[in-house]
């Protein structure tokens, strides 16, 4: 019985290969998401591999739960459905084979990501798969872009590299132009590597297996707890609710911007929805692409503060975290609910201390703070300068509000970058440099780090022994994180400036430094001469980009053997160091 299980696993693994495969053969060569030419081949693939998971959910119960059953008939009927239509419409109902052809791979990825949970992984350390994941999404985004029907006229190497490492790193910065050397499939892979890479592929990966799947072994959840760095309990449901807060947000803010871009700009329907749905999960995901030749600066965008204010908001949202995100979601429930029992039924709830978590309460005054002091810097140094242009307040407010969000790993623009002022790219710079919050989909030391890090030097002024805030001690281990941190930010972009500068003599040095901080902190901010650098140079902001989003400190620990706790101490001994 053992033996059949694997071997209709193995079936179904190698016909969901197989069906993507064939997916991307059809597409990739065409470039039209649209067109499935093999369409006997490609839907005789789908029918083996249903029936072979329809299969396994009859006579291997004690392997698939109900929910699992459910799950597996209905895909089965949907693709029925749509496979008899797109049959009887022929070639050219674009539409349901467009349909057909994205359901199919989510078919397939559902079908690999759930047999991956069972694939045991004992010789992976969590930070080493985490690492080793970006290498094989890049890797296999690299080989997707470089497929004849990607691009409009073939692509080399190094730019499908570079392309396909920004989109995984969340970073933006490009080589080439999106919108125009692209075609729609090339366009729909960068926006499915920044989708996986936002998430991380084993958060995306996992949940696909996780929500099809059904129920989880304790095996598996301690996998993905050493991912999410939450309780053992909660990993799976943190998980789903990720994703699917995720796509609830870029949905509501995809439809937004759908409503407020004017329809006179597109071609179709389609192309405006296209549009909507690609900004939004960059903007989520804190990757500045954008399929205009000047980024949000292209006009009319560039006096579409409406668009604008939706890209930020999901600049912010993305950039926050999801821990900050939850537990502020559940810091309000339980505030509500308080005051309307309190209003209604004139009841008393118990009331909870420390229900904000301390992390939250950081990660919320640094983010206020860094959005404030850069929005009043940008509108003080680029008044008479960027900001001339727009010639409402209105209009400079909501400017350099965006300008002040964006450096903060996302990457969008609504000025010309090099026409910036020095101490504006000064305070770019800084924004850069600190990036997002911990747990989100941006990069950068993160704000936590620079908060505990500017906390401490306070600390140590006032000559405290220890870090407190709001009633609590911080402890040594996020002390020396948070140094570790900014020590090894401060050398890769010290290494990748240098080398840019030896490979890049006729570049200013300021130009190079917002290269290289846009980087490390996959912001994708660019002052321009991204396409004019050398092969050398894209390698130098490649290795930097993926430095920046898996972080440098993770690198090491997933290279250097883990020391675990050492039952004895040496005699302590100051260091002079002043």
């Amino acid at each position: 019985m053992k033996k059949l299980v694997k071997i209709i696993d193995a079936l179904r693994l190698g016909l969901s290969i197989g069906g993507i495969g064939l997916v991307i053969f059809d597409d990739g060569w065409q470039g039209d998401l649209t067109l499935v030419r093999n369409v006997w081949l490609y839907y005789g693939v789908l029918f083996l591999c249903t029936s072979a998971t329809i299969t396994a959910s009859l006579f291997f119960r004690f392997r698939c739960n109900q929910r699992l059953r459910k799950g597996d008939f209905t895909m089965s009927l949907l693709f029925l459905i749509l496979g008899i239509c797109s049959l009887a419409e022929g070639r050219n109902s674009v539409f349901l084979s467009g349909v057909s052809t994205v359901f199919a791979l989510i078919y397939f990825l559902v079908e690999i990501s759930r047999i991956s949970l069972s694939i045991q992984r004992r010789t992976f350390r969590p930070a080493k798969l985490f690492v080793l994941s970006f290498m094989f999404l890049i890797v296999a985004g690299t080989m997707l872009l470089m497929l004849p029907g990607a691009t409009v006229g073939g692509i080399s190497f190094v730019d499908a590299l570079f392309t396909a490492t920004s989109a995984v790193t969340v970073t933006g910065l490009a080589v080439l132009d999106t919108g125009k050397i692209f075609t729609l499939f090339g366009q729909f892979v960068i926006l499915f590597l920044v989708q996986a890479g936002g998430l991380g592929i084993m958060t995306f990966t996992s949940f696909l297996g996780f929500f099809f799947k059904g129920r989880t072994s304790i095996q598996e959840q301690m996998r993905i707890q050493d991912i999410t760095n939450v309780n053992l309990g909660s990993a799976r449901n943190f998980i789903i609710q990720v994703v699917l807060f995720t796509l609830a947000v870029e949905g509501a803010g995809a439809l937004l911007i759908f409503l407020f871009s004017p329809g006179s700009l597109f071609g179709s329907s389609f192309d405006r929805a296209f549009f909507s749905v690609f900004h939004s999960v960059c903007a989520f995901c804190n990757a500045g692409f954008s399929t205009m030749t000047n980024n949000l600066y292209e006009l009319p965008f560039r006096y579409n503060y409406s668009v604008q204010l939706v890209v930020a908001l999901l600049l912010v949202i993305g950039g926050l975290g999801y821990g900050l995100i939850f537990n502020g979601f559940s810091y309000l429930y339980y505030n509500a609910k308080r005051f309307f029992a309190r209003l209604i039924f004139n009841k008393n709830y118990e009331r909870r201390l420390w229900l904000l978590n301390l992390n939250s309460i950081i990660v919320i005054r640094t983010t206020l703070i860094l959005i404030v002091v850069g929005m009043v810097g940008f509108l003080v140094f680029e008044f008479n300068h960027a900001l001339v242009e727009h010639t409402s307040w209105y209009g400079k407010l909501v400017t350099s509000f965006f300008a002040s969000v964006t450096p903060r790993t996302a990457g969008f623009n609504t000025v010309n970058m090099a026409t910036l002022t020095v101490p504006s790219l000064m305070i770019c710079l800084l924004l850069m440099w600190i990036g997002a919050s911990p747990g989100s989909t941006g990069g950068g030391i993160k704000t936590t780090t620079f908060a505990i890090a500017t906390m401490n030097i306070f600390a140590i002024a006032r000559n405290k022994d220890r870090l407190e805030i709001k009633n609590r001690e911080i402890s040594d281990l996020s002390i020396r994180r948070a140094f570790a941190t900014i020590c090894l930010s401060l050398i890769a972009v010290g290494f990748s400036v240098f080398f840019i500068s030896f490979f890049e003599q006729d570049k200013s040095l300021m130009s190079i430094a917002v290269e290289a901080f846009s980087a490390y902190s996959t912001v994708g901010l660019s002052v321009g001469i991204t396409p004019s650098l050398s092969v050398e140079s894209k390698y130098v902001l490649i290795v930097t980009m993926f430095a920046g989003r898996v972080s440098t400190m993770m690198i090491l620990i997933a290279i250097f053997r883990q020391v675990s706790s050492l039952p004895y101490r040496y005699p302590k001994e100051d260091i002079l160091i002043n």
